[in-house]
């Protein structure tokens, strides 16, 4: 019996890594809209593939689109002046995401966060169906935050 246990933990060990790697077999699997939900607030994001075959995520709606005094809320903190006019349910927040074959995940680009104004490098894949792990890092310190895919 006790190899019987020792089997099955085994199996399921070594295969979950298996079962990651062939979520993320096809570089196009990325594209389609997800809900987000960072610190209980959601916003629901688009990835599309770019003519140069990199890929980009854009906010396409926010729980909660306007300030307290009823107007459009704006990304204010983008280090970009320019672009700190944005609408926030507008906001491009990865341009130029690749798909690594040979470590099966999308990296090479980084993430903003609107809410802090800041980028960070990101590597992407998926953990199950439909469930997009991003880790965020600068210098070394990174966050997690998983992304549900809507279509």
């Amino acid at each position: 019996m006790k190899r019987f246990i020792i089997a099955l933990i085994c199996a399921t060990t070594f295969s979950i890594p298996a079962v990651s790697q062939s979520l993320n077999n096809n570089p196009d699997d990325i594209i389609g809209e997800y809900l987000t939900d960072r610190g209980g607030s959601k916003s629901k994001v688009r990835v599309t593939k770019d003519a140069n075959g990199t890929y980009s995520a854009q906010v396409f709606w926010v729980e909660k689109p306007y300030d307290a005094n009823g107007k459009k809320r704006k990304d204010v903190k983008n280090p970009d002046k320019n672009l700190r006019n944005t609408d926030i349910d507008k906001v491009i927040i990865v341009t130029g995401l690749r798909y690594d074959k040979e470590e099966k995940e999308w990296n090479g680009a980084k993430i903003y966060d609107p809410s802090k104004g800041f980028r960070v490098s990101v590597e992407a894949e998926f953990v199950e169906p439909g469930k997009l792990k991003l880790f965020g890092n600068i210098w070394g310190i990174g966050t997690t935050i998983y992304w549900q895919k809507l279509k």
